[in-house]
């Protein structure tokens, strides 16, 4: 079973981090990972830290970004990995832009999508936003909901 992770951000890489060194380590699992780069100098320190190497890096981050130009690079670039990778299952964390695209890119490819720390928080989309409405689009079209 191919497994791709997908992160972006310090917090989805410290919380992703052992998971993706166990994957790493199960013999039955071909552990694949990609990073967006959505916040790249704090993930270059944590992806340090765990001694994780990317297999992929979208370097999505550009100065002054916004959530839509963002999500635009994302879907564009994830696009073109899983047509490349062929996952057979997409790891997501949390509540970012990157997760949720990631999510939805994987859905679109008919991918099945486990999403890391699901669940809803307020329950009101526009608090926090955009990460609230993010945690929902992901539960929704996730496989597995681990919470």
């Amino acid at each position: 079973v191919k497994v791709l992770s997908v992160f972006g951000t310090r917090p989805e890489a410290i919380k992703m981090g052992p998971l993706v060194r166990a994957l790493a380590h199960a013999a039955d699992i071909e552990s694949v990972v990609c990073i967006t780069g959505q916040h790249r100098a704090m993930l270059d320190q944590v992806m340090a830290l765990f001694e994780i190497t990317a297999d992929h890096d979208l370097d999505v981050m550009v100065p002054n970004q916004t959530l839509n130009g963002l999500c635009s690079r994302l879907f564009e670039r994830l696009d073109a990995l899983y047509t490349q990778v062929r996952p057979d299952y997409v790891l997501v964390h949390g509540d970012t832009t990157t997760a949720m695209t990631a999510a939805l890119a994987a859905f679109h490819h008919r991918i099945p999508i486990g999403h890391v720390e699901a669940g809803l928080r307020t329950g009101d989309i526009h608090r926090p936003w955009p990460e609230e409405m993010n945690r929902r689009v992901i539960d929704v079209v996730g496989h597995q909901l681990y919470a």
